[in-house]
């Protein structure tokens, strides 16, 4: 847990600067119903802080090394689900999970699964700009099959499936915790094994839904924010991440004015 601790000292340097249950039935084999494609809008990408869909932004080339470092551990290790989550709201884990399964996407032989399972505040199409007709909710309400709700994001000659989030109006913490979200995890383990998964989670202090999703996930990505993310915040997520792989903590500060990055990876 180096990686916390380290974050730890960032936020508190941060401080004194003053700144701005019925089952889902897995479909078998090739889904019923072939995907949506969408091809994603580079000005609308740049405006929501999308930037690793091309080789050309200087900004990308830290989600790239971050990517790097995380599909050397995952392919070590065998791992296929990778979670990103954060202290709070507003750190940046959703421009983060973005930006890495596009990153991800632009290297050969190489594909990924970003599925918003924030269903508190689903917030990947609209980052991305994406309509869905179907979404996460629609799996979970057995309104719609896996194959039928998912997007074919493309970005220049690049792709990313995308399994839309959306709000719960029941309780989200129910859902996740059901038995329909452990078959929706195992139909998308079966049908999309040559893909990473990237899961955009809720916050990890907001509620119990991390929590109990946790132990269905491979490895943890933290998103923590310079400014927003306390030392308090840091060692309450410590305590929950006891017996996950975390496989780094991001240190996300970013300034309205200039939109720029500074990324803290540390290994654990």
């Amino acid at each position: 847990m180096d990686s916390i601790k380290q974050a730890i000292q960032l936020a508190r340097a941060s401080r004194e600067i003053t700144a701005p249950d019925h089952g889902v039935e897995p479909h078998r084999g090739v889904p019923p119903s072939r995907p949506a494609v969408a091809r994603l809008n580079a000005t609308h990408l740049e405006k929501m802080r999308i930037v690793a869909h091309g080789s050309n932004d200087p900004k990308g080339r830290y989600y790239d090394m971050l990517r790097t470092q995380i599909l050397q551990e995952m392919d070590k290790n065998g791992w296929q689900f990778l979670a990103v989550t954060s202290p709070t709201p507003n750190c940046g884990k959703t421009v983060t999970a973005c930006n890495l399964a596009l990153s991800m996407a632009r290297l050969p032989e190489r594909a990924a699964l970003l599925v918003d399972m924030d269903m508190h505040k689903a917030k990947v199409a609209e980052y991305l700009g994406l309509e869905a007709r179907n979404n996460i909710l629609s799996v979970l309400e057995d309104r719609a099959t896996v194959g039928a709700s998912i997007v074919e994001a493309c970005a220049g000659p690049n792709e990313i499936a995308v399994l839309p989030g959306a709000v719960s109006s029941a309780s989200a913490s129910e859902w996740i915790a059901s038995q329909t979200m452990a078959n929706l995890l195992q139909a998308i383990k079966r049908d999309f094994r040559s893909r990473v998964v990237i899961f955009d989670l809720p916050p990890m202090l907001v509620g119990s839904d991390v929590i109990s999703i946790l132990p269905r996930m491979d490895a943890v990505l933290l998103v923590a924010g310079v400014g927003t993310t306390t030392p308090n915040d840091l060692k309450a997520c410590q305590k929950h991440l006891q017996r996950s792989n975390l496989l780094r903590v991001v240190v996300n500060k970013v300034t309205e004015a200039t939109e720029s990055y500074y990324y803290g990876n540390y290994s654990t």
